[in-house]
């Protein structure tokens, strides 16, 4: 009699099944319900397709739309290959490349038949249509382990030279599926390379839960020296309800996006003459002055101490701290340059010295981040363990060489502004110094109002350090972290596997939008490399020399970054304490004129940044240009405000008007005005 295997569910129960079952069947011997229900499988932990046989006794729980972080990925996976489908069936001779799930929808890249143009977005409507018409028609998605010279003569037999030459590479001994989208075999069937897993069928899908974004140019294996693909992006959910949600965050997102408002309201550019720099406006300066006094503030009040430290460093430096080994590529390497004249008449066309590098060149970077500057202040002169923990702050401006195709306005750029520092602490004091930062950066998130979560990132598998100090510094910031009192639903407490810095694990902040968008912000990491690396030490009570715990801490991240979440998040209108004009006095007529300037002189008296508008123009005209321009408080003047010493207060976002005194209307926004924690 054959064995019956034994199928663990989550409830404890255990369901005894015949040799060759599938996970579909244990849903459908627990009801009809389950069975149509059931997307695709856990088994033993792995996500696994429906209808893969048991390979033994297993752990098993059935992924359901409930499960959404699972579900959402198996449609978006298989939204991507029926794309795929789509675009072979409307043009034969298209081959195709890969196709994975991305955040909040899914891409394919395809290479166009040699008879036509690149693909466009004019051809998205036909392939939407098409691959309705292949989720209706509700294909069986059937698994099947090939051969590598199976999967070489398959693909070289119909053109598809990428696919062959990725299947070349597949190694020997590692199981190689493909996933039909039809049976196996039969006329149109269609058939892709793919480890799974996948829906049971294309009508698991909602035909209504997706739409075609948009069309871009792809390189093969991301290489520009390789022929040119085009990349098809949708964005697929589970139904069309999240579809219509989704479309909405992206109109709304649209709205806030702030490299639009930053030109609406004079805050910055960007230009090719300093690709990824910042050229800050008045305005936009002035945001960042007032976030800048404000951190200065919280950092000087949890003591910290403010340095400044050098750009360049001499490569040996970053060498010998192992971020020249890690990071180089991203780094602006600068040498020494001799200057060396010739002909310096008509000859050179007037351009002077020819700058050429000696031989002997020491080669310098511009620092990337701040860290192992901050060692060397540390090291200067004997540190006793009475004098931690040491806190050292620092605006640190940095230097990254990200593509030109990463950088995007302010959120990614290659000069960035950090409000960077790091703590030098004894191995008891680690604890309580996380925990208090954390406490720190909650009372920065909430003073702009922002929700968060906290997520543990750790150990990669590449890294530096003993196994046991990444157990221990792991370890640290888990306590630290329920001492503060946020590992809990309330704060979104997780953790990342693997997501840890090379020479670190670390905290991570994320920040949730007006419009329920995530922002990784702020960041503290437990190093004890570093100090190691660069030779730091602390004389301890025992007289003897000691390594210090480095910790690596930011709130804002980078300011560049921060200020675009910021106007995104308040769609412009930033709270009256940030505006960089806070308050504009417009006058009706021209007999108001004086009084308005009487006015503007005592609101900046009183501290407000203020404007007068004293055009010959219609007040609506005034009131839509300031609006437009996100100014908080708009204060309307005409000859009976004059005479009666009032102001009409016109509030951003507000239809109606208030009329008050001008000393009401200063007091409040004085009080508007104050930062938060001045309050």
């Amino acid at each position: 009699m054959t064995e019956l295997l034994k199928i663990s569910l989550p409830d404890g129960s255990v369901r005894e099944m015949e040799p060759g079952s599938t996970p579909g069947d244990v849903a459908a011997a627990i009801g009809p319900g389950l069975a149509k229900a059931a997307l695709a499988a856990r088994v033993d932990g792995e996500v696994r397709d429906l209808n893969r046989p048991f390979e033994g006794d297993a752990e098993l729980a059935l992924i359901t739309a409930r499960d959404e972080a699972d579900a959402l990925e198996l449609a978006r996976h298989d939204y991507a290959h029926v794309l795929a489908e789509a675009v072979q069936a409307l043009w034969p001779g298209t081959q195709i490349t890969f196709g994975p799930a991305t955040d909040d929808g899914f891409y394919y890249d395809v290479k166009a038949p040699d008879t036509r143009e690149p693909f466009s977005s004019e051809d998205l409507p036909a392939i939407e249509e098409k691959m309705r018409e292949i989720i209706k028609a509700d294909k069986p998605l059937v698994r099947e382990v090939w051969s590598r010279e199976q999967l070489i003569e398959k693909w070289q037999a119909e053109g598809e030279t990428f696919k062959a030459e990725w299947a070349r590479e597949l190694p020997e001994d590692e199981e190689l599926t493909v996933y039909w989208s039809g049976e196996p075999g039969s006329e149109g069937a269609w058939l892709d390379m793919c480890r799974g897993p996948h829906l049971a069928s294309t009508g698991k899908l909602d035909p209504q839960a997706f739409k075609l974004m948009r069309v871009a140019g792809a390189y093969w294996r991301g290489d520009q020296n390789n022929a040119q693909l085009t990349r098809i992006y949708g964005t697929g959910w589970l139904n069309k309800k999240q579809l219509n949600a989704h479309l909405t965050r992206l109109e709304e997102a649209a709205k806030r996006d702030h490299r639009k408002l930053g030109r609406e309201m004079d805050l910055f550019h960007l230009q090719e003459e300093a690709h990824g720099s910042v050229f800050w406006h008045p305005n936009g300066y002035r945001i960042w002055r007032e976030l800048e006094a404000y951190m200065r503030r919280k950092m000087d009040a949890a003591g910290y101490r403010e340095i400044k430290t050098p750009q360049l460093m001499d490569v040996r430096q970053w060498e010998q701290s192992g971020h020249w080994g890690k990071y180089a590529e991203n780094m602006f390497a600068v040498p020494d340059i001799v200057p060396e004249v010739e002909g310096l008449g008509d000859d050179n066309d007037g351009k002077g010295a020819n700058p050429h590098v000696a031989s002997d060149a020491n080669w310098m970077a511009i620092k990337p981040m701040n860290c192992p500057a901050h060692v060397l202040v540390f090291k200067q002169g004997i540190t006793s363990y009475r004098d931690l923990p040491i806190r050292l702050g620092e605006m640190g401006c940095c230097h990254r060489n990200e593509p030109h195709g990463a950088l995007h306005g302010l959120m990614r750029v290659r000069q960035f502004t950090q409000d960077d520092a790091h703590i030098f602490c004894t191995e008891a004091q680690v604890v309580e110094e996380v925990r208090a930062f954390c406490r720190l950066a909650a009372d920065v998130y909430k003073d702009f109002g922002f929700n968060f979560a906290i997520k543990l990132a750790l150990r990669p598998e590449k890294r530096l350090g003993s196994d046991a100090d990444w157990d221990k510094a792991e370890q640290e910031l888990r306590d630290a972290v329920r001492e503060a009192g946020m590992m809990n639903d309330e704060f979104g407490w997780e953790e990342l596997p693997g997501e840890g810095a090379f020479y670190a694990p670390k905290l991570e902040w994320h920040l949730t939008d007006a419009i329920g968008r995530t922002w990784q912000v702020g960041t503290i990491q437990g190093d004890r490399v570093l100090p190691d690396r660069l030779d730091a030490t602390y004389i301890g009570e025992d007289g003897e020399k000691h390594r210090p715990v480095m910790l690596h801490r930011a709130i804002f991240g980078s300011y560049e970054r921060f200020i675009g979440i910021l106007i995104e998040h308040f769609a412009g209108r930033l709270p009256v304490w940030l505006a960089p004009t806070q308050a504009v006095v417009a006058t009706i007529v021209s007999d108001a004129d004086g009084y308005a300037k009487e006015a503007v002189a005592k609101l900046e008296a009183a501290g407000i940044r203020v404007e007068s508008d004293l055009r010959n123009e219609k007040i609506n005209y005034k009131v839509r240009e300031h609006s437009l321009a996100k100014v908080p408080q708009l204060l309307v003047v005409g000859k009976r405000e004059a005479e009666e010493g009032t102001v009409a207060v016109r509030t951003l976002g507000e239809k109606d008007q208030r009329v008050m005194t001008l000393d009401e209307a200063i007091a409040m926004l004085k009080d508007e005005a104050t930062p938060p924690d001045l309050r």
